[in-house]
């Protein structure tokens, strides 16, 4: 028969156990997951919070990379709808060698709020507008012209071709004494949403503790920037608007330009991608499409 010191020991030794257990840390606790509703499952198992846990291989919980529907940016941007629209560039396109769904995913880890946006429904209308305007703002149209028949024939669009503007003679150089203009420094559009003037380069570049002041070729030459300066602007000037429908997304890109009959072939450019994204992610696109 057990002894009573024998039992005194045996019950401290649960004691401690147990007293071990509940001051353990959560994330030591719950490797393999089950973890409490607040805290994310990282890729390795283990519960917590932070990118660690809730960023790249998020398993579940409030991951940074889910939507509050439970789908994943990654799982929507899709290789298939990616390469779907970078296919459509030409082999002569920059555009299709630089782009790449992977340097967009990186770029997504510094802008997890990015595609999180109230329900599934809401968060696949954020997606199909992000890039409905990249392929705007970077497509390439060629016409051909028939030398038989004399007339051109249907044009062909290039998506993702551009890198940066044609057009390079306007500078952009506003007069800034918070991000005054480097010399011989053009801060003409660069990137999918086309980043333009030396205000908007100055203060993505503080966000993401680059200096693209001095440097901003790197939006045309490093991709996870090029993607990372849209994701900003767009975090930054275009999300507080996405709710009140595709039309106020492109007043917020390009609303002086296009807006009030201003160009309306492309708004409708726009809001034909639009469409079909929402279509290819198995969504309605919304009212207010039109700005």
């Amino acid at each position: 028969m057990e002894s009573l010191a024998m039992r005194k020991y045996s019950l401290t030794v649960v004691l401690v156990g147990i007293l071990a257990a509940v001051a353990m840390p959560q994330n030591v606790l719950a490797q393999n997951c089950g973890c409490a509703p607040n805290l994310c499952c990282s890729q390795f198992g283990f519960c917590g919070l932070g990118n660690d846990y809730c960023g790249t291989g998020c398993k579940g919980g409030p991951c940074f990379s889910k939507s509050p529907g439970g789908a994943s940016v990654a799982s929507i941007v899709s290789p298939a709808f990616f390469n779907g629209i970078i296919n459509q560039a030409r082999s002569d396109c920059v555009g299709k060698r630089f782009y790449t769904r992977q340097a967009f995913l990186t770029a997504h880890d510094s802008f997890p709020d990015f595609g999180k946006l109230g329900s599934d429904v809401d968060s696949k209308r954020e997606i199909a507008a992000f890039f409905a305007h990249a392929t705007h703002e970077t497509e390439r149209k060629l016409s051909f012209f028939s030398t038989e028949h004399r007339f051109f024939t249907k044009a062909h669009y290039s998506y993702f071709c551009y890198t940066e503007e044609i057009d390079k003679s306007n500078r952009y150089c506003e007069n800034s004494p918070q991000y005054p203009c480097a010399p011989g420094k053009s801060y003409h559009g660069r990137g999918p949403i086309q980043l333009t003037g030396n205000i908007n380069y100055g203060n993505a570049g503080k966000a993401l503790g680059l200096n693209l002041l001095n440097n901003p070729e790197l939006v045309a030459t490093n991709p996870v920037v090029s993607f990372k300066t849209a994701l900003w602007y767009w975090m930054n000037a275009v999300r507080p608007v996405v709710r009140q429908g595709f039309g106020a997304t492109i007043k917020a890109i390009n609303g002086r330009i296009e807006c009030g009959g201003g160009a309306p072939q492309k708004v409708q450019r726009r809001i034909g991608f639009y469409t079909a994204y929402c279509k290819q992610l198995g969504v309605d696109p919304g009212p207010n499409l039109s700005c």
